[in-house]
């Protein structure tokens, strides 16, 4: 059983109203009511979202920004206006600076292959983490095969903190840029990433951001973090999948080359020579996801109608009485006890496959992630296969909490 005695913040949030904003959650899985708590990897998405969506593709659809006709004008301004909503929300200087990808792993390409190539030669280093996801690992493995540069990386402690005191005494001349997650997709540690920040300029070293888990669940300012580049997803953040962001200083992006080659990202083509587009369409090649645009800022609307602290609050809550109900069952180990830390549990049980306690718990209805979450490197520190993961989201209750504890321990008894 949950304490009971775990309140919730005075920014109390409206779980009724929330959850009839979610039609999917209404919905049984295996003769069960639906618990679900795998929100780290994609997060389900509301009426506002579905229904924004469906009002371009029903009244205004046509390709953006070549068209003298309406209904291009129409769409034009629709997919311009979202990039505007979305620069707002992330406190960008500009909407310059706010370039549509397809999401977080895309974004972060994007910087490895345009930095790297242009950036990097033999010798010098790149800085990432011990718990990076592997997108943010395997694009900077490429480029530094192909340039000549290394990577070094920031341990984390037992608790899954990040030690800084090694990037302060090992950032040099040779680092030309720090790539790490602003919130761990496995430990749900969020890191201190104003220091990080601090520290690499004060070497000149730019630093990017992986924001996938920070962005639906903290108010995220890249002016105030003076982040040079951050990404994020959309379909993490209540928003459609496909859809993602990167976020750059612009004197960052106008050093950068493009990446992609074709439409919208010209000025003039001729057999001799190609002339770029200003930002941000220097990085927008083709026909962009439209729908998905305006589906994100509809998702930006909807946590900032609900206040993103209110629900990290929430989130908060839930997850302290997650973590005080399951670390009293028996041979149940958490993976991440860092103090600050966003909706994450992740856990392993002596004696058990996560797989196994995984497919027992959808039997239940609940549904959480299990594996090694595109973190194995993570899981070698740990010297373990993977973990069980339960992430929280702004829909999720207390009620389902105690239901986790409950799977989980029938769980065990099966298993065991």
């Amino acid at each position: 059983m949950i304490d009971k005695t775990i309140q919730t913040s005075p920014g109390w949030i409206d779980l009724e109203s929330i959850r009839n904003e979610f039609p999917i959650l209404s919905r049984q899985v295996n003769g069960q009511p639906m618990i679900y708590l795998d929100n780290a990897a994609s997060s389900q998405k509301p009426n506002r979202v579905l229904a924004a969506m469906e009002q371009y593709y029903t009244h205004s659809h046509a390709n953006v920004h070549r068209g003298v006709h309406t209904l291009s004008q129409e769409a034009t301004e629709l997919f311009e206006n979202s990039r505007k909503k979305i620069a707002r929300y992330i406190g960008a200087p500009s909407e310059r600076e706010v370039i549509f990808t397809k999401g977080t792993t895309e974004s972060i390409n994007l910087i490895a292959y345009t930095f790297g190539y242009s950036q990097l030669s033999e010798g010098d280093e790149i800085i990432l983490s011990e718990m990076e996801h592997h997108s943010n690992i395997v694009p900077w493995q490429i480029v530094c095969k192909n340039k000549g540069a290394s990577i070094r990386v920031i341990p984390i402690r037992d608790d899954g903190t990040l030690d800084i005191e090694w990037l302060s005494n090992n950032i040099s001349d040779k680092t030309k840029l720090v790539s790490v997650a602003h919130v761990s997709n496995t430990l749900g540690t969020i890191n201190p990433v104003k220091d990080i920040i601090r520290i690499a300029h004060g070497h000149q070293v730019p630093v990017m951001l992986d924001g996938a888990q920070a962005a639906p669940h903290m108010a995220i300012n890249v002016k105030e973090l003076d982040a040079d580049f951050y990404a994020f997803s959309s379909h993490k953040m209540y928003g459609p999948t496909g859809m993602g962001i990167l976020y750059g200083k612009a004197s960052w992006l106008d050093l950068l080359p493009p990446w992609h080659g074709g439409g919208e990202m010209i000025k003039e083509v001729t057999w001799k020579e190609t002339t770029f587009n200003s930002l941000p369409f220097k990085f927008e090649a083709g026909t962009p996801d439209i729908a998905g645009a305006i589906g994100l800022a509809a998702a930006c609307d909807f946590l900032d109608q609900l206040d993103v602290s209110d629900i990290a609050a929430h989130e908060h809550t839930l997850l302290a009485a997650c973590t005080k109900g399951m670390v009293s069952l028996p041979g149940l180990r958490p993976i991440g006890t860092a103090p600050e830390k966003a909706g994450v549990f992740s856990f392993v049980i002596e004696g058990l496959h996560p797989y196994d306690i995984g497919t027992i718990l959808d039997q239940q209805g609940v549904e959480v992630r299990t594996g090694h979450h595109c973190t194995q490197p993570l899981m070698d520190r740990f010297a373990i296969p993977g973990t069980v993961r339960a992430s929280f989201a702004a829909y999720n209750t207390l009620e389902e909490v105690e239901k986790l504890i409950s799977a989980t321990q029938k769980a065990i008894k099966i298993l065991s």
